[in-house]
């Protein structure tokens, strides 16, 4: 492709799909970038994380790979847990570096890289209380720049996850060595850089990013921009505390959109905003304590089932929306299931750069898709999608019949894990045209899509590949 794009996605943590007014008009979170985004691109209405939580989710948009294939079958990474991704597997931004991109990434990194220690032997990387352990002046080994990012600064993990600093490149930017206040009791305790201030940790990806931006104008870029917001602990700035109508958590979200406004005014600025992709979406979707409308009289997942760590829609179906002023009709929705894992091949596809069959094993281009061309097949442009929650429990998504491999949520919601009762059901299916609110199970009405749901699923998990 000649004049090929630059590309941004920006990726919230834990922000659900009735956290956004273009996805839910009872948003009680005003998101007005997020509906210019929407209004001047396409919105996408059946986007799925790969995972109902963060470090999973984000292994598979940067490697189009699934992450249950890899070690971590449940869970999540910790701020010293180490890299996920193998040096050696091609990823999103190594493929576009190939093909004349600078990339970036900028904010929360949560796959994994290595602190060195005093010793000089690899440490427990559960051991992140212990100060005396880590040795900062030394190089991070693994982190963003060994997998095709050309810059970095951002935080390890969560913001709630120790080391409390900012990372550039491959170095902490100062030393972690103040114990931190938890703001919550179940906070992870820590070290923090003197300096450090959670409120402002947004607010300096932003500025990042909007450099970046202004740096790399006269060649393609790719800017991977992963906000921490709204995720734990929820501290906005003073500029955008009751921003919302949701409380502190619903300012975290409206600093989410203002982080995006300020990609979109640099963009503008700069002169190249025709020809820049822009996605704009979110790891998985919202914790639980904000599902249920209580709260601020606010839904975070809208109506969908379930919340953040569920096999339910609540936990991985996502808000997803994507302009592209010179290839994206405006103000259009494509209602063909998506997967966040697709950006990839994707990218791929844009950058003219063949896949080679050890790479993107679970990625499809969404490129007809935002040229406004109609999906392939019921299920979009894969023959299937497959669901992880965060304990393990597996999903798969065909055409119109979601079936779960066990009982209850697989996450936080009650009930987490539920034995057979004495009908015989021994998983879920749901119908998510008729029923997209997971309300009526299937199971054993319908044996056959059951089980060829199972060999499909057998087989993508005994070859190593869905695509």
């Amino acid at each position: 492709m000649e004049n090929k794009p630059n590309i941004v996605w920006i990726m919230a943590d834990d922000m659900g799909y009735g956290d956004v007014a273009a996805f839910n008009p009872e948003s009680r979170v005003p998101t007005p970038n997020m509906d210019r985004l929407a209004a001047q691109g396409m919105r996408f209405t059946d986007a799925h994380s790969s995972s109902a939580v963060c470090t999973p989710s984000r292994y598979s948009v940067l490697t189009g790979r699934y992450c249950w294939r890899t070690r971590l079958k449940h869970g999540v990474n910790g701020g010293f847990s180490l890299p996920l991704i193998d040096p050696a597997r091609l990823t999103t931004a190594a493929l576009l570096q190939r093909r004349g991109y600078t990339t970036a990434a900028i904010g929360k990194w949560h796959v994994g890289l290595e602190f060195q220690t005093q010793t000089g032997a690899r440490a427990n990387p559960d051991n992140w209380e212990d100060e005396g352990l880590w040795d900062y002046t030394k190089p991070i080994i693994g982190g963003p720049n060994a997998v095709g990012f050309d810059y970095f600064f951002g935080i390890a993990g969560s913001l709630d996850m120790p080391p409390y600093c900012f990372i550039e490149n491959n170095r902490t930017v100062g030393i972690p060595n103040v114990p931190k206040a938890p703001y919550y009791p179940q906070q992870r305790k820590g070290f923090m850089t003197p300096d450090w201030k959670d409120a402002e940790v947004d607010r300096r990806f932003a500025e990042k990013a909007v450099g970046f931006i202004e740096g790399h104008t006269d060649a393609p870029f790719f800017l991977y921009l992963t906000p921490a917001a709204p995720h734990r602990p929820c501290v906005p700035p003073d500029f955008a505390k009751g921003r919302s109508q949701a409380g502190p958590r619903g300012d975290m979200v409206w600093l989410v959109d203002w982080v995006l406004g300020q990609v979109l005014e640099a963009l503008d600025r700069t002169g190249v905003a025709h020809n820049t992709l822009v996605f704009l979406t979110s790891d998985n979707g919202p914790r639980l304590a904000d599902v249920d409308g209580n709260t601020y009289g606010h839904r975070a997942a809208g109506l969908l089932r379930g919340c953040k760590a569920d096999i339910w829609e609540g936990g991985h179906r996502v808000p997803l929306l994507a302009r592209w002023p010179a290839e994206t009709p405006a103000g259009v929705t494509c209602d063909a299931p998506v997967g966040l894992f697709d950006l990839m091949a994707t990218c791929a596809e844009i950058a003219d750069h063949a896949l080679p069959e050890n790479a993107a094993e679970d990625s499809v281009s969404l490129l007809p898709l935002l040229r406004g061309q109609s999906p392939d097949g019921p299920t979009g442009r894969h023959e299937a999608m497959v669901h992880h929650s965060l304990d393990g429990m597996f999903a798969l998504r065909r055409a119109r019949w979601k079936t779960v491999f066990g009982l209850g949520s697989g996450g936080f919601s009650q009930p987490r894990r539920e034995t057979p009762g004495e009908d015989g059901a021994t998983g879920q299916l749901y119908d998510m045209c008729e029923d997209w609110r997971e309300t009526t199970n299937r199971w054993l009405d319908l044996p056959d899509v059951v089980g060829q749901a199972e060999r499909l699923l057998a087989h993508y998990r005994e070859t190593g590949r869905s695509r």
